[in-house]
């Protein structure tokens, strides 16, 4: 038995288990990472107490899509991605992805999980995808080193681009890899942070970056690596490149992974928003999981995802910020918010709109899933005690209240919680990172994004910097 921490008298717990069980004026008894009981008046003899009075408690989010790196290239209206295709957007932002390394891959993870965690978030997959030569290729490694500073559970997609721009690629060849070089690192990774132990705090995801930048042999190699490791497999698929892989390959995205065993139950796809119909029939029919990533979509003007349609279908969902540089955010409580207002302008068309609460459990439930973690995404005696707390007791809620399990998306409850605990450990509480020096680690981050980035690229010209 670990650490008995008691959950005291919260106003209520919305667990988003299969029934979704609702509870009121109820306390949740945690020892050590796990959830041992949910219930009023739980027996808190020798346990810390939480006071949870006037809080609203709800499961940790799980963000599925993410490109931590880029938190150090945001707010930066040089290149426009609201006026750019998504092939455009790449070509240029890549100029600018080459000159980051090592240092800035840390440091911009700490801001984006400091971001995550402040916001409800306590299982997050990155798609680390960004390995300039010069980097080096301890950069995942870095990344574990930031998740465990700040104690926030980390999926690591370990990502790479293969195809040199000579046979059609659109990547700066300086940030190429081999497909060897790529799966020898997976492998690596796999071996130092892979379990499948519940309750573990890392893990790893091979990631190829996405089809159209990729060698075909790259895809089916890391299927072979994947299934032969027992981990689970990630890429981009559905926003933009359709059109070039008809001319190359002549088929479209979804069947060309088809055709490489790049589906089933084990693979999840970010975006999305050019599949067709048909096309969800076919994931669903083997299983294919997608995230739902709508900041980026609404910015760059794309489809709105057909949510419902694809929880018809049988499509397994979960939510995602995307990278900061399409989406200048790691605020998951804000995708949610945005995700539900898009399903809303579509709603009428399509025959309703799912509920906030319907969005809440795919970022919950649903992003668990699609990682693979049977022990997340809901509050139940057995599971994690991943959670955060919201104090809708302030003004702002009055007349709002009754509804907890819509309350987030609907109100617009997007600022930084009041609580957020992973694995039973308190990690963010009253405006401040546990066990940190924010003001340091704050300070530490602009110098090494000055250094990396905004010190040498033309797009910053013009910008005092701090």
């Amino acid at each position: 038995m670990g650490e008995r921490v008691v959950i005291k008298g919260a106003r209520a717990i919305v667990s988003c288990d299969p029934s979704d069980t609702l509870y009121r004026g109820a306390d949740i008894l945690v020892e050590g990472p796990a959830v041992v009981a949910i219930g009023p008046g739980l027996d808190s003899g020798g346990a810390e107490i939480i006071d949870a009075g006037g809080m609203f408690v709800y499961p940790g989010l799980v963000n599925t899509h993410h490109h931590f790196f880029q938190t150090f290239v945001r707010n930066l209206a040089a290149v426009d991605y609201p006026s750019l295709s998504v092939l455009d957007w790449i070509g240029k932002i890549y100029e600018i992805f080459k000159l980051i390394d090592e240092r800035a891959v840390y440091y911009s993870s700490l801001a984006a999980m400091a971001d995550l965690l402040k916001h409800g978030c306590t299982c997050a997959f990155d798609h680390q995808y960004c390995f300039p030569r010069r980097a080096g290729k301890r950069l995942v490694d870095r990344q574990m080193e930031a998740a465990s500073l700040l104690g926030i559970r980390y999926h690591a997609g370990r990502g790479a681009n293969t195809l040199p721009k000579a046979e059609g690629s659109l990547i700066p060849d300086e940030m190429l890899e081999t497909t060897d070089e790529f799966l020898a690192d997976c492998d690596r990774l796999i071996g130092l942070y892979h379990s499948d132990e519940p309750f573990r705090m890392t893990d790893v995801v091979v990631s190829p970056c996405q089809p159209v930048n990729c060698r075909r042999e790259t895809f089916v190699e890391s299927v072979a690596l994947a299934r032969d490791r027992g981990v689970r497999l990630h890429t981009h698929l559905g926003e933009g490149e359709n059109a070039p892989m008809l001319e190359r390959w002549g088929k479209r995205t979804l069947a060309w992974c088809e055709d490489l065993g790049f589906v089933g139950p084990d693979v999840w796809y970010a975006h999305g928003w050019e599949l067709e119909p048909g096309e969800y029939r076919a994931m669903a029919s083997t299983g294919t999981g997608l995230s739902h990533c709508p900041a980026p979509a609404i910015l760059g003007g794309f489809p709105v995802l057909d949510i419902p349609a694809l929880g018809r279908a049988g499509v397994r969902l979960g939510l995602g910020c995307d990278g900061s540089a399409t989406n200048d955010s790691s605020n998951l409580l804000d995708s949610l918010r945005v995700a539900w207002m898009m399903q809303a302008s579509r709603g009428k068309e399509r025959g309703g709109c799912p509920s906030a609460y319907d969005m809440l459990k795919i970022a919950t439930a649903g992003g668990a899933g699609l990682l693979g973690r049977g022990d997340l995404g809901s509050l139940e005696p057995g599971k994690a005690a991943d959670l955060f707390m919201v104090d809708a007791s302030g003004l702002e809620f009055a007349g709002a209240d009754h509804d907890p399990a819509n309350f987030l998306a609907r109100l617009g409850a997007t600022g930084p919680v009041s609580l957020t605990m992973v694995n039973g450990k308190v990690v963010y509480e009253g405006g401040r990172l546990v066990g940190v020096d924010e003001e340091r680690l704050a300070a530490e981050a602009a110098e090494a994004c000055d250094g990396a980035v905004r010190s040498r690229s033309p797009a910053y010209s013009g910008y005092a910097r701090r």
